[in-house]
């Protein structure tokens, strides 16, 4: 499975023959500066929870390739306020098959409001599977919940925040893999922002030194999973 890496907590997969982008952050983000929006391909957009760095460029994303907007309830009517045709509203706990594989909404620790202040409703993960597995835990803090993940899944790879301060740091993703059976990681959520600055190859080693397999792609880099 390809995943191409946007920066924040964007990015996508290719997944049943659909393009899947999750949290589109990219246009106020320096580090993506060299990215153009019109070079970004969706058919679907899943968001997390509302805040700006995971939803700022969903609206112009989701016109400009007539894609299908999943979140949670509350997301999904606000995109659709601000202009956004296709929408398929979800919430925590529940599961949705689609042309690509199924959706399954996972628990998540944080915080949520919309760029203009409206309610967020709860922020959530999201469990994709199909012809592969992987989870995204969204942002969140380290959860117990997490250990439910391998009751429904075998997963190929997941998506966790390494960047510490908003969501939690490496320590603790490294505590959520081995929670949800993983070894193979995606980090996100990193380096945006003074406050999620990390060294690199002192997470890299801390991934190593306990068995798992820790990828930090470049943001526009698409790498095989």
């Amino acid at each position: 499975m390809k995943l191409t890496y946007y920066g924040q907590s964007c990015f996508a997969v290719e997944m049943g023959g659909k393009s899947i982008l999750f949290d589109p952050f990219i246009s106020p983000n320096e580090l993506a500066k060299h990215i153009r929006l019109e070079d970004v391909d969706a058919d679907y957009i899943l968001v997390s929870h509302g805040h700006s760095d995971h939803t700022a460029d969903c609206v112009t994303l989701a016109k400009q390739n007539s894609a299908t907007v999943v979140g949670a309830f509350e997301v999904a009517l606000w995109l659709n306020q601000q202009g956004v045709e296709n929408y398929h509203p979800m919430n925590t706990g529940g599961k949705w098959t689609f042309d690509f594989g199924t959706v399954r909404c996972t628990h998540a620790v944080h915080s949520s409001a919309m760029p203009d202040g409206h309610y967020g409703a709860s922020p959530m993960g999201f469990l994709l599977t199909g012809e592969k597995s992987f989870y995204y835990s969204g942002d969140t803090a380290l959860t117990m919940d997490m250990q439910l993940v391998p009751r429904w899944a075998k997963l190929d790879f997941a998506v966790l925040p390494i960047g510490d301060n908003f969501t939690m740091g490496y320590e603790d993703a490294i505590l959520a893999a081995e929670m949800i059976q993983c070894q193979n990681i995606v980090g996100v959520h990193y380096d945006t922002f003074g406050y999620i600055k990390i060294d690199h190859e002192k997470v890299k080693r801390a991934f190593t030194d306990a068995g798992l397999k820790l990828f930090l792609p470049a943001i526009g880099e698409t790498i095989e999973l």
